[in-house]
């Protein structure tokens, strides 16, 4: 197994790039040359990104920031599973929840051409000669629904034999898959020889449902993990009264319930629940990384005192008081 996150602790804390892609706003690419110099100067050296963030915009935009950087400064991921072909003659294009992507048409692909494909296109975006991680992108149920088990089978039976011969030619460091559901990534990681797992949504302040099978599996086989959607989708930075964003989508009472909770005992010891989101992950031993996602100028240095921030323990000891860590979840 190949862990490029023990290479430095810097790469512990890392920057992703979806909001480039225009998940919230339309972010003007003065902005997002902006952010991506203050998270330079502020300290982070991983940056993640996806051919599907913005249909091929995150990666154009932060392509053309690191080019400027030295290429060993810096630890640089994307992702796998769709490549972008132009819209045929009157097909009306589908933005895809992204607020003004580039004018392209994903597609489903999870074979080892469709791989081949893919990491071909996002060379040329990001402009690089090399990419040091390469996740195999949202194969679970949540996003593929129906086509989950052809996906499945093609990616056991053909795509990853595509990464596989890359990471043995050297031209890759690592392999993992990018994905949001804690029992698919445990089937995976027992199947593949994967290095890392990026893991969304599901080792969170809020919820931990990794921890039953997936973390212990990874952490066996030496499979690194990177936490990320640490927020749940920002339920964890500011929890509504009603509704709000769980997981990009409205949150049902009983989560907004439990993240007013969190944030009421956060508040009795004096921590900022971002803070304690952030560092909460981090505590497992399988967790290597954790990588948060920003769009807008000042979120990085926010972003990173929350990171810098010291939590002292009796907020793990309230919080478990509260019934709301799960048994057996470490604390920093």
């Amino acid at each position: 197994m190949t862990n490029p996150f023990d290479e430095n602790p810097v790469y512990r804390f890392g920057f992703g790039a979806s909001g480039l892609g225009t998940l919230s706003w339309d972010v003007p690419d003065d902005v997002a040359d902006s952010i991506l110099a203050e998270a330079w100067a502020e300290g982070f050296r991983y940056y993640d990104t996806s051919p599907l963030y913005g249909y091929g915009l995150s990666e154009l935009r932060l392509g053309r920031f690191l080019r400027n950087k030295p290429r060993e400064d810096y630890l640089l991921s994307t992702k796998v599973g769709r490549y972008f072909v132009p819209y045929r003659r009157g097909e009306t294009p589908d933005r895809g929840g992204w607020v003004r992507p580039l004018p392209l048409r994903p597609v489903l692909d999870y074979t080892y051409d469709g791989f081949m494909r893919s990491l071909e296109q996002s060379y040329n975006r990001l402009g690089a000669q090399t990419i040091d991680i390469v996740y195999i992108h949202d194969l679970d149920r949540r996003n593929l629904k129906a086509g989950f088990d052809q996906h499945y089978r093609e990616t056991l039976d053909s795509g990853y034999r595509a990464l596989d011969e890359l990471r043995r030619s050297g031209d890759l460091k690592a392999i993992g898959i990018g994905i949001n559901e804690a029992d698919v990534a445990a089937d995976l990681v027992s199947k593949l020889d994967l290095d890392v797992v990026m893991l969304a949504g599901r080792y969170t302040l809020l919820e931990q449902p990794g921890l039953a099978d997936f973390l212990p599996l990874a952490e066996k086989k030496g499979v690194g993990v990177v936490a990320v959607g640490i927020f749940n989708s920002g339920i964890l930075v500011k929890p509504p009264e009603a509704g709000g964003n769980y997981d990009y989508g409205a949150a049902p009472p009983e989560i907004v319930d439990k993240a007013r909770r969190i944030a009421a005992v956060c508040a009795e010891v004096g921590v900022e629940m971002p803070a304690a989101a952030v560092h909460f992950p981090l505590a497992h031993p399988a967790v290597k990384a954790v990588v948060v996602g920003m769009s807008r100028l000042g979120a990085v240095k926010q972003n990173f005192d929350w990171y810098r921030a010291s939590i002292p323990p009796v907020l793990w000891d309230r919080l478990r008081e509260e019934g709301l860590l799960s048994a057996g979840a470490p604390t920093p």
